[in-house]
């Protein structure tokens, strides 16, 4: 079993605190959902752990399986067994969806994958997310529709098997159809190998993907944890029960997608 541990995270961009104490604990086998009011903080958790520069680690710690994540390098991260799967995919010209892919599978292995190998795990991979063959030849997620980008990221997180999927919104923008394909591929990577910390604002895709754990996030902070119910919760009420706890909702600011060439960026 491991362990991703995130303990009293404060993160900020610039002078302003977007996380005020985070306190997390996620085991492989494991799946956690965060919910919350926009702008409060969700995206930049998952961002924060896979170290965007953006955001500024002020204090606390965030470990996995005890070696301290927060000393790593984006790319040291994604080796260690951490995975990303964006809300808004970037495109990258010049870079076939393959030779990206088998680079990322070669990255994390000391052997490189053979040609043999890759391809017949590719091709299953693109069979499984009912995904047009043609796209593993096209510059990296170049032209594609939003589905297709959301797939892609599924895709790559098929291939890598990492220890912890990080999924921020995977479901919006998905239809019906796409939505049960994608939730099938993640229940497929369900084992005792594998944890996952799911962002979305709609019970949909926890109907498809039952979480193990849920969390309300809001301004910052974790204020409830609890199962299933919780999710039922705010699909009936909303989060107006939420102000019945004291705490003050953020305002949401404008968002904007997260740039892969700034990942690779110190701050």
């Amino acid at each position: 079993m491991s362990t991703l541990k995130i303990k009293d995270l404060h993160v900020s961009i610039g002078e302003k605190e977007i996380l005020k104490g985070i306190d997390l604990e996620v085991n492989t086998g494991e799946i956690h959902a965060i919910m919350g009011p926009n702008g409060n903080g969700k995206s930049t958790l998952l961002s924060a752990i896979m170290g965007h520069p953006k955001y500024e680690v002020t204090q606390g710690s965030i470990t996995l399986d005890g070696e301290d994540v927060l000393s790593m390098s984006v790319d040291e991260r994604a080796r260690a067994g951490l995975f990303l799967g964006m809300q808004y995919p970037q495109e990258i010209p010049g870079v076939t969806n393959s030779d990206f892919l088998k680079s990322a599978i070669n990255s994390r292995q000391e052997k490189p994958i053979s040609l043999f190998k890759f391809i017949r795990t590719l091709d299953k991979g693109i069979e499984e997310l009912e995904m047009d063959p043609n796209l593993a030849h096209r510059y990296l997620n170049e032209g594609f529709s939003g589905g297709e980008k959301k797939r892609n990221e599924i895709l790559q997180m098929k291939l890598l098997k990492p220890k912890f999927a990080l999924l921020d919104e995977i479901d919006s923008g998905l239809d019906v159809d796409a939505l049960r394909v994608v939730s099938e591929a993640i229940n497929s990577m369900r084992s005792d190998d594998f944890g996952c910390v799911m962002v979305s604002h709609y019970e949909r895709l926890f109907e498809l993907v039952k979480p193990t754990h849920v969390h309300v996030l809001v301004a910052g902070k974790i204020v409830l944890d609890g199962g299933y119910e919780v999710i039922g919760k705010i699909d009936q009420e909303g989060y107006d029960w939420v102000k019945e706890l004291g705490i003050e909702m953020e305002v949401e600011e404008a968002r904007r997608p997260i740039i892969l060439e700034n990942c690779g960026k110190k701050a």
